[in-house]
């Protein structure tokens, strides 16, 4: 009879209460659903709203990549070669959505009224390391640095290699004749890593946090529900590297805020499309 009670009662048991991390049999995915253009707005103001709640984990994980750019910054300007933080800055988007893992954890808890606390946090995020996060952050390191190589390559297919010697002394290089046509179809590439790493994180990055299922199963499912919504998802795109490139400036301070934001708001967006979740 015990027995019989103890099943029922687990049963019964949310399964929020386990927390994303615990041990447990495959999940079910439920289906994307279709949303409107409004759940950019309102995704926004979520993420806004659970920043505001809790700025101090938002600041403390913005402050890594904060810190790392400032480095970058000065050794790239150290070493006279400034232009390399064109592709980084290019590429930033190809790896923000890795820095928001945190913080879904965060609005999560805010979501489902758990306690919000440091180790509560940390212990979630460092149980990601046993679980299918890393594959999907590889993915994301690999495109990442393939996107700077093709940036590279390039630079050098319209600028000839010699411009790698002299566009410090020469930067307008890059805004004249071929230098412009070069900008343009980085930008087209750039954006075409872009949307591809888009579509496999907007959905894939929390469903792996919250539910028990293989990285390839969550990038199958993130581009089925980017595909069912193209006009909110590329609004939701479009907002979110308008306010990364603004977090840039000055001296990537902004992305202390610009990153928290966008981390709630992604959370958000990921409820309004997997609603059964």
């Amino acid at each position: 009879m015990t027995d019989t009670n103890d099943d029922m009662l687990s049963q019964n048991v949310p399964r929020a209460q386990g927390g994303p991390g615990q041990p447990r049999g495959p999940d079910t995915i439920p289906e994307p659903v279709q949303i409107s253009i409004n759940a950019v707005s309102e995704s926004l103001l979520d993420g806004i709203r659970d920043f505001r709640r809790a700025p101090a984990f938002g600041l403390l994980f913005s402050a890594f990549y904060v810190a790392g750019g400032l480095v970058l910054m000065a050794v790239a300007f150290a070493a006279g070669q400034e232009w390399w933080l064109i592709p980084f800055i290019a590429g930033f988007p190809l790896i923000a959505p890795f820095a928001a893992v945190g913080l879904y954890e965060v609005s999560r808890r805010i979501e489902a009224g758990e306690t919000l606390s440091w180790p509560s946090v940390a212990g979630v995020i460092f149980a990601q390391k046993d679980r299918q996060i890393p594959s999907m952050a590889m993915v994301i390191l690999l495109l990442f640095m393939f996107w700077v190589f093709v940036a590279h390559t390039i630079f050098a297919l319209f600028m000839g290699v010699s411009a790698l010697t002299n566009i410090t002394s020469s930067p307008e290089v890059l805004f004249q004749g071929r230098g412009l046509m070069m900008l343009l179809v980085g930008t087209i590439i750039g954006a075409g890593f872009a949307a591809v790493l888009f579509s496999f994180t907007v959905v894939g990055l929390p469903l792996l946090l919250e539910r028990e299922v293989d990285f390839i199963t969550a990038i199958i499912t993130s581009v089925r529900a980017v595909l069912m919504n193209p006009g909110p998802m590329l609004a939701w795109a479009m907002t979110i590297a308008t306010i990364l490139f603004a977090g840039f400036i000055p001296f990537f301070l902004g992305l202390f805020v610009a990153l928290p934001v966008l981390g709630h708001a992604s959370w958000h967006m990921y409820r309004r499309l997997m609603p059964d979740v």
